[in-house]
């Protein structure tokens, strides 16, 4: 099974680009019909999926992210790390930003996650 591990700085001011990191251990970010997630929590709130990059390296976004213009994912083969990028940070985006990994040879967005990382608290001040 593979494990996960979020980094990224802890603080944001409103407007900066915050860069994510997850590192995966274990197995190789491009294994066949891995899906590489982000999600995050918001205090008092569920959890809201953000986007997704597949083991080919398409990228999903999440249709509910409205704002998903401004944020970004990738990836990084050469170290085994997808990034999530949201970008200009608001006072609503304090969160606890999670990575997730999920099995889907179908492609189906249906499976359920398999292994999540500890997630990382992100907080917008100015």
């Amino acid at each position: 099974q593979v494990q996960l591990q979020e980094s990224g700085p802890g603080l944001g001011k409103p407007s900066q680009t915050l860069s994510l990191t997850c590192t995966v251990s274990g197995g190789a970010i491009t294994t066949n019909y891995y899906y590489w997630s982000w999600i995050r929590q918001a205090p008092g709130k569920g959890l809201e999926g953000m986007g997704a990059i597949a083991y080919s390296g398409r990228i999903y976004y999440s249709p509910s992210l409205t704002r998903k213009s401004r944020t970004s994912i990738s990836r990084d083969t050469s170290k085994n790390q997808f990034t999530l990028q949201p970008t200009s940070v608001t006072p609503a985006d304090p969160a606890v930003y999670s990575c997730a990994s999920r099995i889907d040879p179908l492609d189906s967005g249906l499976a359920p996650f398999g292994s999540w990382g500890p997630g990382t608290q992100v907080t917008v001040s100015s």
